[in-house]
């Protein structure tokens, strides 16, 4: 049996940074079903794919990978359902206002169980980064690989 995980990271959306630059992150809590709570606690998830929508003022999460857990048997969820995130309304204003107004895209960062074993998913308030941004950041990554190796090997 996988080893439970009462509290941390869940799955993280390494792809979120690269392709995107974050100016805001808000934690939001998930509506899931019991099953869904059980998979996440065996650690299993997978957050690359989704991504999160606005919509008659509610945000959620599409597209998100939580797969079935085996003793619910009949009980299960669907694996890929739409999840409402759950936000105060200043932030879902705040939200909607930027994808509307400003262009911006609401991406889903990590999903991660709280101090008090609440499942939560961190998303970010995002602009795309264009090409020349990108390449900045692997040059700016393999120089710091770099440096550390040198640091190791000399300092």
């Amino acid at each position: 049996m996988a080893e439970t995980l009462e509290t941390g990271t869940v799955a993280v959306n390494r792809r979120a940074r690269f392709d995107y630059e974050i100016e805001e992150t808000f934690d939001a809590g998930l509506v899931l079903q019991g099953s869904e709570v059980k998979s996440l606690r065996e650690g299993r998830a997978n957050i690359a794919e989704s991504y999160v929508s606005a919509e008659d003022d509610e945000i959620w999460l599409i597209n998100a990978d939580i797969p079935l857990y085996g003793p619910a048997n009949r009980f299960n969820h669907s694996p890929r359902r739409r999840r409402k995130l759950l936000l105060k309304k200043r932030e879902v204003a705040k939200l909607t206002g930027s994808v509307t107004r400003d262009g911006r895209t609401i991406v889903a960062l990590s999903l991660y169980f709280n101090g008090r074993g609440l499942a939560k998913l961190k998303i970010g308030l995002a602009r795309g980064k264009k090409t020349v941004d990108k390449r900045e950041t692997i040059k700016q990554r393999d120089w710091n690989k770099q440096k550390a190796r040198l640091m190791k090997d000399h300092g």
